[in-house]
């Protein structure tokens, strides 16, 4: 153990020696993806609108990732989610790796290996100490450390780890710093930098963000720049820089003068641009005439490739399941807790006295985002009770529902049920989880229902209903006046679109405009129900395409022409990104790939699996985005509920898709999972109360561990409606995490942190809640004074993310440059055999 950091290598700069080209080419390059399926319609680079300051710089040698299961990844793939369905009302570890997998046969060829070794050592006994210095050859460690100053990439330099130095740092040294031979450290290199690679293709194809410090690191090995959408205003508020900090004026966003729902004039907003969409296999295609809906008039707006997706999904499902990997994976996630946790002995106190040393900031005003939270349950129980009483006492003759063709008002709805406003009570109402609701996902949503009566549900937490969502909207401003009141607690509450009708997404516009429900604390995301197979049994779709179109159609055409839905247009500015929602554990009965029926054609009764809802939500957005970038919009994001419960292969489709996910519980069974997460530093909102109800008890939550080990992990409610009982439920989710698991004030503040991080405000708001550095890589972008997380932790993230990333990256390129001297020597003996 010494007080060294290994400082790592960044990409730029001059005076480096090149490596020798090879005349020869050895092996091929799969640097994105097993798959050769291009995407559809001529190829071109995807530019954001304010892309990574700088030039990419590539390597000019491609580099090989390819492994020992090329060419199976389908067969183990089918395999494995055929398993999944077998096993979905007993599902012990669907990430294991099917009977025929070769993993087998390599582990049976070792053991036969290992039995020669011990038969030939009893016959020549320094055979032994010969192998083991052999072995040590090829270990990692050391066959690193030996190429370290023989494998940097042309124009590459030593990267600068920015360091604070006032902490102790914990460094391995030695020859087995790894703790693997070099051969599987090389094959797990290259699957974990083959799925970074495959989910930075979908993310920067979607304008969706990327973790800065991973592609840097990732566009050392790539042959082509990364173009990857960070933020829309990045490059103007990146050149901006304070001269003074006060407690307020520097912390707080300055508050707008006018209402963002008061000029509804269609006059006022951008003009149409005359564009027409149709929906083609479940995918929006824009045309430059609403007359003409000819191919040769589409615009090029991108979207993913069907058979590409398939086979970068079977790429993933293989690598998830290879024993070096899971192997390697799982090492790397025990050093990484194990090394917290000596980061904490060594540093506590250093920790604790630098945020003594800041005045006036704690973790009560340090600014928080509830980063998964349910409109409809946003509210505690006694808040309900007192607005139902309260709307029985003024608004008793009020008509709310109509029955049989007659209207009835709110205290005949009651008298019906034989109630008066005296005689409810919190126990009454019945809508807290309880022992009952546990892996019984059919009583939690019955729980939605105030006294069992889904009228009630209907009449006060509905958006559209006989009295237009009013009831609901004075709800959501009295939660929204709360959190202005805190000041420091913010929320991105989930309203529901069900794709039934065209014309949901007009009535939720219109209940948000008309009744104010507006917040600078507040932003939207709309969750999408995962309810097909409901609504066609009821008839009310005929497929699947029908409610795709019903989801996605009003959004394109509000995007073409805001005055042909002013309401929409409005509100969409406060919209950051779509959520997926539905139980998890809900056994599936298909398995998506090229034989599944496209949307148009599936007319089953059995509702589509989660990763082909995931696909076409995503590629539907794709286009959305392009299409409202080009009209100066901001883009939306993808943040499905992702993990809570059923098979492993929800995490992958999340993975590849999404920016951020909500639950995540099972990565605690899927190491290889739980180190890309890692390594791409995805969001995920954790809600321990609401699991501790429904999937998993508290105690067995590995929100402390993933806290530990590095992933970006915040605090979410849920339903607060249901699992919570005081008036500030987010505070109340932080008070019993720190508690239970004796979190830290720096961990408590590095986890608020995460949430704004994570959360779809803008890239201003975050400036100031965050500093006006916060894109920036490593302590440089924490500002302490608003934050309240040391730069020490910050510091530590950030070095020991770049020791991870580092160590598969110099791996490959060990590699490459190994292979270029064998090369190298192959033509140098060719020449002189010539002469």
């Amino acid at each position: 153990m010494s007080s060294n950091v290994p400082s790592g290598t960044a990409a730029g700069g001059s005076g480096v020696k090149s490596k020798p080209l090879s005349p020869f080419k050895k092996r091929g390059s799969l640097q994105y993806t097993a798959s050769t399926v291009e995407f559809r319609g001529p190829r071109r680079l995807l530019t954001s609108q304010h892309s990574l300051p700088g030039i990419p710089v590539a390597l000019k040698q491609s580099i090989d990732l390819r492994t020992s299961m090329d060419g199976k990844y389908k067969e183990i793939a089918e395999e494995l989610f055929s398993r999944s369905l077998a096993e979905s009302e007993m599902r012990s570890a669907p990430y294991e790796f099917p009977e025929d997998s070769p993993i087998e046969q390599l582990e049976e060829k070792r053991h036969r290996l290992e039995r020669q070794i011990s038969q030939d050592v009893k016959f020549e006994p320094d055979i032994l100490l010969r192998a083991k210095q052999e072995f040590m050859k090829t270990d990692s460690a050391t066959d690193l450390e030996f190429m370290k100053e023989q494998s940097q990439a042309p124009n590459q330099q030593d990267r600068d780890v920015v360091q604070e130095s006032e902490y102790q740092r914990v460094t391995i040294s030695g020859e087995e710093k790894c703790g693997v031979p070099f051969t599987d450290l090389l094959d797990a290199a290259k699957c974990v930098v083959k799925a970074l690679f495959i989910r930075q293709k979908y993310m920067g194809l979607s304008l969706q963000s990327f973790y800065r410090t991973t592609a840097r690191y990732l566009q050392e090995l790539s042959e082509r720049p990364l173009y990857l959408d960070i933020y829309e205003e990045e490059e103007e508020l990146a050149e901006t820089t304070e001269t003074s900090f006060t407690a307020d004026t520097t912390v707080h966003p300055p508050a707008s003068d006018t209402h963002p729902y008061e000029n509804r004039d269609p006059a006022s907003m951008a003009p149409d641009v005359g564009y027409g969409c149709k929906m083609v296999n479940g995918v929006m295609h824009v045309y430059t005439s609403r007359d003409v809906m000819e191919k040769n008039t589409e615009l090029d707006l991108p979207y993913p490739d069907l058979q590409e997706y398939i086979a970068d999904m079977n790429v993933m499902m293989a690598l998830i399941i290879n024993g070096p990997v899971k192997s390697f994976c799982y090492r790397r996630l025990q050093y990484l807790s194990s090394k917290f946790q000596m980061h904490i002995l060594l540093n506590e106190m250093k920790e604790l006295a630098a945020q003594k040393k800041v005045p006036h900031r704690d973790f009560y005003n340090i600014r928080k985002v509830d980063t998964h939270i349910h409109a409809s349950s946003c509210m505690n129980q006694k808040h309900l009770l007192r607005f139902i009483k309260r709307a029985m006492k003024k608004y008793p003759k009020e008509i709310v529902h109509v029955e049989k063709g007659k209207g009835q008002t709110l205290m005949e709805v009651f008298e019906s049920m034989n109630l008066t406003a005296f005689d409810l009570s919190v126990d009454t109402l019945d809508m807290h989880a309880d022992r009952n609701t546990f892996h019984r996902f059919d009583k939690f949503n019955a729980k939605y229902n105030p006294i069992g009566e889904s009228i009630l549900r209907e009449i006060f937490i509905k958006t559209d209903n006989y009295i237009e969502g009013k009831y609901f909207g004075h709800i959501i401003k009295e939660v929204m006046a709360d959190l202005e009141e805190s000041k420091y607690q913010n929320v991105e509450l989930r309203l529901s679109i069900y794709g039934r009708s065209r014309n949901e997404w007009d009535k939720l516009a219109k209940w948000a405009v008309r009744h104010q429900v507006y917040s600078n604390n507040v932003r939207w995301l709309v969750q999408v129900p995962r309810l097909f197979d409901v609504y066609h049994t009821k008839r009310q779709l005929s497929n699947f395409q029908e409610m795709l179109e019903n989801i996605f159609r009003p959004l394109f055409e509000v995007t073409i022409n805001p005055g042909s839905h002013p309401e929409l247009h409005l509100f969409l500015q406060h919209v950051v990104g779509f959520d997926s929602v539905d139980d998890e554990s809900k056994p599936e009965q298909h398995i998506f790939n090229l034989d599944s029926p496209l949307p148009a054609n599936w007319t089953e009764e059995d509702n589509p699996p989660y990763s082909y809802y995931l696909y076409y939500m995503y590629a539907n957005m794709t286009v959305l985005n392009h299409l409202r970038r080009q009209r100066g919009s901001h883009t939306l994001v993808l943040r499905p509920h992702c993990g809570e419960a059923g098979p492993i292969h929800h995490l992958v489709s999340g993975f590849m898709l999404s920016e951020n996910i909500s639950h995540g519980l099972l990565l605690r069974k899927a190491p290889v999972l739980q180190y890309l997460y890692y390594l791409a530093q995805i969001g995920i909102a954790m809600s321990p109360l609401s699991n501790n109800s429904l999937f998993l008890s508290y105690h067995r939550n590995p929100l402390p561990e993933y806290l530990s080990r590095g992933l970006m992990v915040s605090l979410s409610t849920d339903d607060p409606l249901q699992f919570h009982f005081t008036k500030e439920p987010l505070m109340e989710e932080y008070s019993i995490a720190a508690q239970v698991w004796k979190l830290s004030s720096c961990d408590m503040c590095e986890l608020a942190r995460n949430s704004v991080l994570m959360s779809g405000f803008s890239h201003k708001m975050k400036s100031y809640w965050l500093g006006p550095d916060y894109i920036r890589e490593g302590q440089e972008s924490n500002d302490i004074r608003r934050t309240n997380v040391p730069d020490i932790r910050v510091a530590y993230r950030y070095e020991t993310m770049c020791e991870e990333l580092n160590l598969i990256t110099q791996a490959i390129r060990t590699d490459e440059l190994e292979t270029i001297e064998e090369e190298g020597a192959l033509c140098m003996g060719a020449v002189q055999a010539e002469k």
